[in-house]
């Protein structure tokens, strides 16, 4: 009697993006799906199951009317947008997308990684510069008459 368990409140997702309102962060209706945005860094959510938001497309810097993506080429990193813009990626940038990352994750109610919370997580890795080396067929010296 004197003990009452509190039903868990589900939220559902137009709540979920109503509190990253309220963090600071602009939310717009995108075409494949919602896009939330804050001091030129987005990232592109979905309604996942149970109506927690998924994160369907990482954070990356604004670049014209696409997101760039945030690549590892090895000897550096860059944004790539979906049409083939590039642009090499700076310091302050990167600290950006890791915070823009972390506040989003609490402000939705997100689970935060401790790998993904120790840095900025690249998207895609290039570590090798030689382009295409790897769709030829490849003759191995033992292979050689």
């Amino acid at each position: 009697m004197f003990f009452r368990h509190q039903r868990p409140v589900v939220l559902s997702f137009d709540d979920h993006l109503a509190k990253a309102r309220a963090a600071g962060f602009n939310v717009q209706s995108a075409g494949n799906g919602t896009l939330i945005e804050r001091n030129g860094v987005a990232c592109i959510a979905r309604p996942g199951s149970g109506d927690v938001p998924l994160i369907t497309e990482r954070a990356g810097v604004v670049m014209g009317n696409g997101i760039g993506t945030l690549v590892d080429g090895g000897y550096q990193k860059f944004f790539l947008t979906p049409g083939g813009k590039k642009k090499p990626a700076l310091a302050e940038e990167l600290k950006a997308i890791q915070n823009f990352q972390e506040d989003l994750k609490e402000a939705l109610g997100l689970t935060s990684l401790y790998n993904e919370a120790l840095g900025t997580v690249s998207n895609k890795y290039l570590y090798d510069r030689v382009e295409g080396r790897d769709q030829a067929p490849v003759e191995k010296p033992w292979q050689t008459a």
